[in-house]
């Protein structure tokens, strides 16, 4: 590299800020020997000459096209090289990643509902799912109240990404062990037998379907589900007295697992 007194050339510091490229990028460019300044001043500064920033003007557009720093030098230096045929793959990635970043944000939304609404049904799919009983402001009402915790992000995280049908799903499997709650307490089972053991791990599953559940919160569960009109009103409906024996068969399967359901809280260990 020649030297030269003449300052006409542009330093490192001034390329990168034109380009807004890093000085540490310009620098390894110059050490593999992609972009070299051409001169030297006396006291061993770098400048780049009009051709040079011509260079570096190209290597940023290529690079912002996403091709990597052996393809552009040969783009640059092979006078064989098909740069169309470069550029035509190129624009083929683009427009992958274009996709992708389309359905990525696309996924982004329907988080952002979910956590926002809850359900991503209408309320059209939601009676035809979960029944003319249901209430469509149920969601909004649970966020009111449950929105700032754990489960809720659990919950909501799940509902993003779940289809009509695999909500209709989780509707029939509640529906079915409603039925079956009904049938056993009909049948006698009492607490703390395998039958009822059964019942209450199920109940676990089932529920799981919204957010993990831990036999502590399973416990919190059952008292609810006794002590508040809504949900009791639900469990009454299927057969009188069956919010407190859901409670008890609860509270039994807790002790068998070392549990006391009367310390039980939602945030203790499993």
């Amino acid at each position: 590299m020649p030297d030269t007194t003449d300052a006409g050339g542009l330093t490192v510091g001034q390329v990168s800020t034109r380009l807004d490229v890093t000085v540490r990028a310009l620098h390894h460019w110059d050490e593999i020997g992609l972009a070299r300044p051409s001169l030297r001043t006396a006291a061993g500064y770098r400048l780049y000459t009009p051709d040079d920033l011509e260079r570096l003007h190209r290597i940023v557009v290529y690079r912002e096209l996403g091709l990597g720093l052996d393809r552009i030098r040969t783009v640059l230096d092979d006078s064989t090289a098909d740069v169309p045929g470069a550029l035509r793959a190129q624009r083929t990635q683009v427009a992958e990643r274009i996709d992708r970043l389309r359905q990525l944000g696309a996924g982004l939304d329907r988080m952002i509902d979910a956590h926002e609404r809850g359900l991503l049904l209408t309320t059209e799919q939601q009676a035809a799912i979960f029944g003319p009983r249901w209430d469509p402001d149920g969601p909004a009402q649970a966020r009111q109240r449950y929105g700032d915790t754990t489960q809720w992000r659990q919950y909501a995280e799940r509902s993003a990404s779940r289809s009509p049908e695999e909500w209709q799903a989780i509707a029939d499997d509640i529906a079915g062990l409603d039925r079956a709650l009904g049938d056993a307490m009909d049948a006698g089972v009492t607490p703390g037998s395998p039958e009822a053991s059964q019942l209450v791990e199920r109940h676990r599953e089932v529920f799981a379907s919204y957010f993990p559940l831990t036999r502590q919160m399973q416990v919190c569960l059952g008292r609810m589900y006794e002590a508040e009109p809504g949900f009791a009103a639900h469990y009454d409906g299927i057969r009188a007295g069956l919010a407190t024996w859901l409670r008890r068969i609860i509270d039994a399967d807790a002790r068998a697992h070392s549990i006391d359901p009367d310390t039980a809280t939602w945030h203790g260990p499993e």
